[in-house]
């Protein structure tokens, strides 16, 4: 079953993350408390919603619970974003994941309970949404509108398959440039070579063929 994704907070990071997850086809709610702005993003998203992130009953009413992942992108509204974390980890939501406006905002975010907290600044809302759809997504390279570069850890169903039977090339349409094992880096990779647990593949090719081999490969 693929994940749900709610993203409070639809600023520029916040829409970013929301728009690109929508776009790989996964069910996301976008939560926001400016009424123009939910009617922005309505249209792209599953469900967009007008609401305070502070009310806990709010959320509740929700079904905030529901969500594998929650993203808070709220702005520069520290309070808030602080307030927020704690319900939604009061609450039990597997993944909290937050933006930070500075290290020490950051800090006090992991201290009460955030499982990643991400600097936009630092990290793109559409590399952070790579992220959030498989936890074997090492790192995402945008080279154009068009091409990408991801690195990804080895899957359970890569594991003692080499490159000959994965045919990602063929699958997929795009091409393993690379495969990353500890401190060695083999470029470019033989085709009989079979993939061990902590391998990292560095893959090139369009961003519809890169979405559609980390959906498939997502864990």
């Amino acid at each position: 079953m693929r994940k749900q994704f709610a993203i409070i907070g639809m600023g520029r990071f916040g829409s970013s993350i929301a728009k690109t997850l929508s776009q790989l086809g996964f069910e996301v709610m976008a939560i926001d408390f400016r009424e123009e702005t939910v009617q922005d993003i309505s249209s792209i998203v599953t469900h967009a919603v007008q609401a305070d992130s502070t009310d806990e009953e709010a959320l509740r009413a929700l079904g905030i619970r529901n969500f594998d992942v929650v993203v808070v992108a709220i702005g520069e509204d520290i309070q808030a974003s602080i307030l927020t974390t704690l319900i939604l980890k009061e609450m039990g939501i597997p993944t909290v994941v937050v933006k930070a406006v500075n290290d020490l905002h950051g800090k006090v975010l992991k201290k009460i309970g955030a499982d990643k907290v991400v600097y936009p600044e630092r990290d793109m809302g559409q590399r952070v949404a790579h992220h959030l759809i498989s936890s074997n997504i090492v790192d995402y390279i945008e080279l154009s509108s068009d091409y990408s570069i991801v690195e990804i850890q080895a899957s359970r169903q890569m594991i003692g398959k080499n490159l000959k039977e994965l045919d990602i090339r063929a699958k997929y349409g795009c091409n393993v440039i690379a495969i990353k094992q500890n401190d060695k880096l083999i470029i470019p990779p033989s085709a009989d070579e079979t993939l061990r647990a902590q391998d990292i593949l560095v893959i090139v090719g369009k961003n519809s063929n890169l979405q559609h081999f980390e959906v498939t490969f997502a864990e």
